[in-house]
């Protein structure tokens, strides 16, 4: 007895100092508009803007390791400095809530506290090659998994959401939702925004997908994980329907009114959007940019959820389960796919967005997915004659969100402004070429335009150097991170010492 009260009383001890120090640390949302030393060695002198040790919400030893590596490998001590403040940005700032015992982890944006689907799964897509060899990672990645299922089994419209129950963490007051009507009605003490976009979907079966792929571990698909994966069909077959029946009576399961404090306006026609026909495509009312959609079926957001379902067959098919479901997703993989190629291309371009009755909108949007993205997404070959002339198209003035200026050009999007294009799409315009000219000349695009905060932000302005939006977003610092591991691997000459190839997790 007195050994057990020897140790609740050190645990206290132990409780108290940690929430002493985390209360002492900075809100990485100030602490991140600061340059912070020591600086690199490089001509840029860029910041060194990780959070200290004790302030980290999540320490990987795998993630260290890789930091590590790079620093020693890479040519500029610039852009090795980027990657050093990119790649564990997740892990550092944005692990709200984790409990392995619970097998619940609440993830949040940067700046924003709350947890979208779209978000965490790219967050985290730069850590799976590290899964296998960093069982507490792996652990991490599992119970996101587990808290966003049981958010999608309850609310398969909706894309963010508060922490969970058993966190003890207070629900956000989200000011953008006030005044929002959504139909079915949904919980704020659950819900944090439910804009539909079915990328959301996609993204928590990309990060379902991937964890299996990384570990085999097939534990994750539990009763909340199969209730989301029945949820996420219903969606498919309900959102691929055609506005009207055969004898015009209007079909609606879902709507959205916008209005109140909103930053989206109301989506039309009563919160249903723009009239669409039947061509095997799903719509969505919102763009991943949380835009609306002009049109109902986003190509690029089809196109990751016909990937995303094949690999999702795959994994069934690997552990033996759920056949049916396995068919289904394959059979609906096909289905979008063909319908792609069928209904979006006009003289070797691809639509962003279309609705089957003849109208379609020739653009791309920053945020991925987008057409800038199709290869990363693993839709198509960078080499797809149609993929190389509508990239050619979107990085120009025939895209209406492209726009340069003398230091800082690219692609934007209505969610901030057009004069205001974003690093993402450099990202993804990397990852679709095999071009080192072209490569470099994103790549350094993206470095010189940090502010010198050594971060990737949001949007950067084409006019002034100093303006940018959100100096905290983990995704965008995740994806970047993520490609400079693909060219450490694909093109190690252009970024590393010597021309041999990099992959983390590896001996």
């Amino acid at each position: 007895m007195h050994f057990r009260l020897r140790d609740i009383r050190l645990a206290l001890i132990f409780s108290s100092i940690v929430h002493s120090s985390q209360a002492q640390c900075p809100d990485y949302t100030t602490y991140s508009q600061t340059p912070h030393d020591p600086v690199s060695t490089g001509p840029l002198a860029l910041p060194f803007m990780r959070p200290t040790p004790a302030c980290r919400t999540f320490n990987s030893s795998a993630v260290e390791k890789v930091i590590m590596d790079m620093k020693s490998l890479m040519k500029d001590p610039d852009l090795a400095r980027l990657f050093e403040n990119t790649f564990p940005n997740t892990l550092d700032t944005t692990v709200k809530y984790f409990s392995e015992s619970e097998n619940l982890a609440f993830i949040i944006t940067g700046d924003i506290t709350a947890q979208w689907l779209r978000d965490t799964a790219n967050q985290f897509a730069h850590y799976h090659s590290l899964l296998a060899v960093d069982p507490k990672l792996a652990t991490l990645v599992k119970a996101v998994i587990n808290n966003e299922a049981r958010y999608v089994s309850q609310y398969p419209y909706c894309g963010a959401f508060q922490p969970p129950p058993e966190s003890g963490l207070a629900p956000s007051h989200n000011d953008w939702a006030d005044g929002v009507k959504v139909n079915p009605p949904v919980s704020n003490q659950t819900v944090f925004e439910c804009k539909y976009e079915i990328d959301s979907l996609c993204g928590f079966l990309k990060l379902s997908g991937s964890y299996y792929q990384a570990t085999k571990d097939s534990s994750f698909m539990n009763t909340n994980w199969r209730s989301a994966i029945d949820q996420i069909f219903r969606v498919i077959n309900e959102q691929s329907q055609g506005t009207f029946d055969e004898n015009f009576n209007f079909i609606s399961y879902y709507n959205w009114t916008g209005g109140g404090g909103s930053l989206s306006p109301m989506v039309n026609n009563g919160g249903n959007g723009e009239p669409k026909a039947y061509t095997g495509l799903v719509g969505t009312h919102h763009r991943p940019s949380d835009d609306l959609s002009i049109f109902a079926f986003l190509t690029p957001a089809n196109a990751m959820l016909s990937v995303e379902l094949t690999k999702l067959a795959n994994v069934l098919d690997s552990v033996g389960d759920l056949r049916n479901v396995s068919q289904q997703a394959k059979t609906w993989s096909s289905r979008i796919s063909d319908a792609i190629y069928k209904t979006t291309i006009v003289d070797n371009i691809f639509a962003y967005e279309t609705n089957g009755l003849g109208s379609r909108y020739v653009m791309d949007d920053a945020n991925v997915p987008s057409l800038l993205s199709l290869p990363y997404l693993g839709f198509l070959n960078k080499t797809h004659p149609a993929y190389i002339a509508t990239r050619k198209l979107l990085l120009s003035r025939g895209n209406p969100y492209f726009a340069a200026g003398k230091s800082f050009n690219g692609i934007g999007g209505p969610h901030v402004d057009p004069w205001n294009p974003w690093p993402m799409a450099h990202i993804s315009a990397i990852f679709g070429t095999d071009n080192d000219q072209e490569i470099m000349q994103h790549l350094y695009l993206i470095t010189n335009n940090t502010n010198g905060l050594g971060l990737i932000h949001e949007s950067q302005s084409i006019y002034n150097s100093t303006s940018y939006t959100r100096s905290w977003f983990a995704w965008a610092n995740s994806y970047f991170a993520e490609m400079i591991l693909d060219l450490a691997d694909r093109k190690p000459g252009l970024i590393l010492k010597q021309n041999k190839s990099y992959k983390p997790g590896q001996p």
